[in-house]
């Protein structure tokens, strides 16, 4: 996809969230599914199933995906593809290159062995390595904007308010 065709296809989402915006507001889902005999739990993504268990650092044998895995693969999936669209509405050429993110996590917080060890991440690195010819300017305006735009990022770096409920099926 080009520049052109990229801004064809946005053009009339941009023009109908703008007249208006309650049509740019999407709640996205996601559902999993409790083992009933394991610890794991079964999402299903656009594609497949995923079935996240316990790290190995927290007793698992590693035959199941991570969370925290799945979090930076989100990260990094998600950059991925804004640095892409970015990179081709400014017509920056990018012949290919690869997303790494890496997180530090203290797993004795997750398995209650200190309370003043933090539960979840306590810093995640997002990194691209570019085969590209662009200058370091075009280099710095593809970060920028590719960390403003991407919705993992933002919700990482601008925490959301999260809620947790629990309820029981209906009889």
């Amino acid at each position: 996809m080009d520049s052109d065709a990229l801004r064809a296809a946005q053009k009339p989402l941009k023009d109908a969230y703008r007249d208006n915006p309650e049509q740019a507001l999407i709640t996205l889902t996601a559902q999993g599914r409790l083992d009933e005999q394991g610890i794991s739990c079964s999402v299903a993504t656009g594609t497949a199933l995923a079935v996240a268990g316990l790290h190995p650092a927290t007793g698992g044998d590693g035959s199941l995906l991570c969370s925290g895995d799945m979090l930076l693969e989100a990260l990094v999936a998600c950059a991925g593809v804004t640095l892409r669209a970015v990179a081709t509405s400014l017509e920056i050429p990018i012949a290919g290159g690869t997303v790494r993110a890496e997180g530090d996590l203290d797993f004795r917080g997750t398995l209650a062995v200190s309370k003043d060890a933090p539960v979840g991440f306590t810093a995640i690195r997002l990194g691209f390595e570019l085969d590209t010819d662009a200058s370091a300017e075009q280099l710095d305006t593809l970060l920028r904007l590719t960390q403003r735009y991407c919705v993992v990022f933002q919700s990482l770096v601008n925490p959301v308010a999260a809620t947790a409920t629990v309820t029981r099926p209906a009889a």
